[in-house]
């Protein structure tokens, strides 16, 4: 068992910016906005992979949503985020290589949104729906960047793939009109290897839950 690079990235501290944000929603909110964020964001996931792979996407077409696990349709907000991908889609024209690709490291684990070509460069390019880019979120594709990844199998040079860049790709980006906005991303591996050491202080016998059941029962 791993710990995900998103558990581990979460431990280096947010920034100043952060904390006067959480100090004004309240904890409460806080928590209500990021469960939002998160049933967002999987649904959004769902729904670009699903245009990716099947080349259109009805709008009326549902998605489960990760806290209830029923399917639902999307919302304003969801669509406006699949329309900022469309646009950038339709304009960069990136090769996919590889989509939701797990991938391990030393001693953690996550799931890359994407590697695609794009022209002669190979991107590691993570999907965020947020309008911040965090240090948290450079640590966790950083992590992506350094992990083992059998590139050769996905018909990628060793000379294009020594040169392979990340980006984070902003999704329903409200502060242009485009409504997407393409970050390009420093490697950042040395943090997140100190947010691991973090991690781990915090964690000492991190290990999933196990529970036993009886093979029947009877009354």
């Amino acid at each position: 068992f791993y710990p995900s690079s998103t558990w581990i990235s979460d431990y280096w501290p947010k920034g100043i910016g952060f904390y006067k944000w959480l100090a004004s929603k309240g904890w409460d909110e806080a928590e209500s906005l990021k469960l939002a964020g998160g049933t967002r964001g999987s649904k959004v996931h769902a729904a670009i992979e699903y245009l990716e792979f099947q080349k259109n996407l009805p709008i009326e077409t549902q998605f489960t949503n990760p806290n209830t696990n029923q399917p639902e349709d999307l919302t304003e907000e969801e669509l406006f985020c699949i329309a900022g991908f469309h646009k950038w889609f339709l304009k960069v024209n990136p090769q996919m290589l590889a989509s939701e690709l797990t991938v391990f490291g030393d001693g953690y684990a996550g799931t890359l949104d994407r590697i695609y070509k794009i022209d002669n460069d190979i991107w590691i390019i993570d999907f965020k729906t947020s309008q911040q880019i965090w240090v948290n979120m450079e640590l966790q594709i950083s992590s992506y960047n350094n992990a083992s990844i059998d590139y050769k199998n996905l018909g990628i040079k060793e000379e294009a793939w020594k040169r392979r860049k990340m980006a984070i790709l902003q999704l329903g980006y409200r502060l242009n009109k485009a409504s997407w906005k393409f970050t390009e991303i420093e490697d950042k591996f040395e943090l997140f290897q100190l947010a691991k050491i973090i991690w781990k202080n915090e964690n000492p016998d991190s290990k999933p839950k196990q529970r036993d059941y009886p093979l029947i029962f009877k009354i």
